[in-house]
């Protein structure tokens, strides 16, 4: 009868713990925020890889979108394809042109920076030692931080991009290695940026992200397609990413943003390889214009969106204007 009884409370406390844990993160609503901070990503690379001209769908967002914030997503591998020799202008020219049209940029810097194969590693460098390919990393950070440490375009430094999420063709995390790498570009800086760090917004609690950034990053996916699951509409409601926000706030006293909102499509290949009508089995009009509005109720006051290159590239590949238009009512309203 002991033994039961013990059984029976044990059982009664795990569900009071699980029903606890699923009414503090699925149930009531966050604080709408009232001033929304709007922002894209862009990378060169991927604008390359579509087949667009870069320079054209980077002015397009700065002068037809009229967007005042961008992450700039750094590609290694391109800035420095051949050691030692680091290629800066066209990321001069990204940062100058950001400047002329009054926006800010957040830079994000690293081996890791998003998009696949997410580490953009020199060939050079690919066949490295753990150590050499730290170092150099390292030299490459002290190069892109000194270049630019002097400009007033750039509000914050993004380091490494999800570092503790583990997706893409990557070395194994080192902690220890990104608190080196953030501070280095601290001890560069010597305007005192911040630092971010990134993290999965759906498959991570945020906490070693968050305890070595100055602000949190994290995404925030809705609607995706893999070869497992099929089509999968994420559960979480909006008060789930404002509650984990809160513990954040609560443990760390650090800002938490979005610095990837799906505005673009998630499917079972890359976007170069998959139809147009794969490509709208996740996003659409109707499902940008859900993303958006998902994302106000979340209580999160600053977001950047993922996918202003491919809204660029179904505007001038298929004449299709409605996600190009929509994404402008953001960013002017």
């Amino acid at each position: 009868m002991k033994t039961r009884k013990l059984i029976y409370i044990v059982s009664f406390l795990i569900f009071l713990v699980i029903a606890g844990f699923f009414a503090y993160f699925f149930l009531g609503a966050a604080p709408r925020a009232e001033n929304i901070v709007w922002g894209v990503n862009f990378s060169q690379k991927h604008a390359e890889l579509l087949n667009l001209d870069w320079r054209e769908t980077y002015s397009a967002i700065l002068d037809d979108l009229k967007v005042k914030n961008i992450k700039l997503l750094v590609s290694w591998d391109w800035i420095e394809s051949r050691k030692d020799e680091p290629f800066f202008d066209d990321l001069d020219w990204q940062i100058e042109e950001a400047g002329d049209h009054q926006a800010e940029i957040i830079l994000v810097i690293g081996m890791k920076t998003g998009r696949w194969p997410e580490c953009h590693i020199p060939d050079w460098a690919k066949n490295s030692s753990r150590e050499d390919l730290q170092n150099g990393v390292l030299d490459y950070l002290e190069e892109v931080v000194s270049r630019y440490e002097e400009s007033d375009v750039i509000r914050a430094w993004q380091v490494e991009n999800e570092p503790f999420f583990s997706f893409g063709v990557c070395p194994k995390t080192d902690k220890n290695f990104l608190e080196k790498e953030i501070a280095l570009v601290k001890s560069l800086d010597g305007k005192k940026r911040p630092v971010i760090v990134s993290d999965s917004g759906e498959s991570s609690l945020w906490l070693k992200a968050a305890s070595v950034a100055d602000i949190l990053g994290i995404t925030m996916y809705r609607k995706t397609n893999n070869k497992f699951f099929g089509v999968v509409n994420y559960p979480f409601p909006p008060v789930f990413y404002w509650r984990k926000a809160q513990i954040i706030k609560w443990i760390f006293n650090k800002p938490v943003i979005c610095g990837e909102l799906q505005a673009e499509p998630w499917g079972t290949a890359l976007l170069y390889d998959s139809t147009l009508e794969e490509q709208k089995q996740t996003m659409d009009l109707e499902q940008f214009m859900k993303n958006m509005e998902f994302a106000k109720k979340t209580g999160f006051s600053e977001f950047y969106l993922w996918g202003a290159e491919w809204w660029f590239w179904l505007k001038v590949k298929y004449n299709d204007n409605s996600l190009w238009e929509e994404a402008g009512k953001l960013f002017n309203s």
